[in-house]
């Protein structure tokens, strides 16, 4: 049996897929010609498969991605071909949910304010009657918004998209005592911490509830801008909402007015629609958003390309 891996590894992880692969042979195509000739008798791919590749392939059983998301493998040739399509689930479960526990933390405690306020050598405590929320530039936040430092064993954590990453959310939100809820198309529980996960026609509910919104949902056709003007509207006014799915879930356009309007509290972003958020994008400017750039996923055990 043959493995053809494209594009080509470095050393040491072609050694590890040649371990994983046990009698079966690998081949590390230095380039897409060969690549071309290499898949048309094998059995097996890891890397990212393309059409030319899949019409060369005479005997191709399966497809290993080497990244979770499998949204630029769905081609409508891929969909039709009776190879199985395996992707990397799991793999950053646990960094993308300390990420999202980062997120909300630093908000809960007002930390990203508190690191401007550094820069500036200013002592001033947050919250209370004499502070009000001017995070942006519009008529509806000249009311504010109180900055409190929030407990977060009262707050709710809502997400969207119960997979691996957003069950690994669900326990570490459950270990800040704080109250979770779901919306899955298909998951219904999470044991020992969620008994209880709702159908995706409840995310209004889950919007409405929640004092912390996270979005750990893949992108498919459904959930492309599955958030919007209105489903802001549906949030608490205090609530924050984080986004380490995919961009394109997220209206920038529509969160950026949702923003300014005070309609939501703030946002903790590591996925754009369009990356890297242009430098003149209001969204930098925010003092009640946290931009990180795409590297949710990041750690010392993983490289961000």
């Amino acid at each position: 049996m043959k493995l053809v891996v494209f594009p080509p590894v470095d050393e040491q992880r072609l050694k590890r897929i040649r371990e994983a692969a046990g009698a079966m042979r690998v081949v590390n195509a230095a380039d897409e010609d060969a690549a071309l000739r290499e898949i048309a008798d094998a059995d097996a791919f890891f890397g990212k498969i393309t059409p030319p590749l899949l019409g060369a392939a005479q005997r191709l059983e399966w497809v290993q991605s080497p990244t979770a998301s499998l949204e630029h493998y769905l081609f409508d040739e891929l969909i039709e071909h009776p190879c199985r399509l395996s992707n990397m689930r799991g793999l950053f479960s646990d960094v993308i949910a300390d990420h999202v526990l980062g997120y909300v933390l630093c908000f809960a405690r007002n930390l990203h304010v508190y690191l401007r306020r550094q820069i500036e050598r200013r002592w001033a405590p947050v919250g209370g009657e004499n502070e009000r929320s001017t995070f942006a530039a519009g008529p509806a936040s000249v009311s504010g918004i109180d900055r409190a430092h929030l407990h977060l064993a009262d707050c709710t954590l809502g997400i969207v998209g119960v997979g691996a990453i957003g069950a690994e959310i669900c326990r570490r939100a459950a270990a800040f005592r704080m109250r979770v809820l779901g919306v899955d198309p298909v998951r219904r529980d999470v044991p020992g911490v969620v008994a209880e996960m709702w159908p995706t026609e409840r995310l209004p509910d889950l919007l409405a509830a929640s004092d912390f919104v996270v979005i750990a949902a893949p992108h498919t056709p459904e959930t492309v801008k599955l958030f919007r003007s209105e489903q802001f509207r549906l949030m608490k006014s205090t609530a924050y909402l984080i986004n380490i799915g995919r961009g394109v879930i997220v209206d920038l356009a529509d969160l950026t007015e949702a923003l300014r309007a005070g309609e939501i509290a703030g946002a903790g972003l590591d996925v754009f629609e369009t990356e890297p958020l242009p430098a003149d994008h209001p969204l930098w400017t925010m003092e009640n958003v946290i931009i990180t750039p795409h590297v949710a996923a990041a750690s010392s055990r993983a490289k961000i390309r």
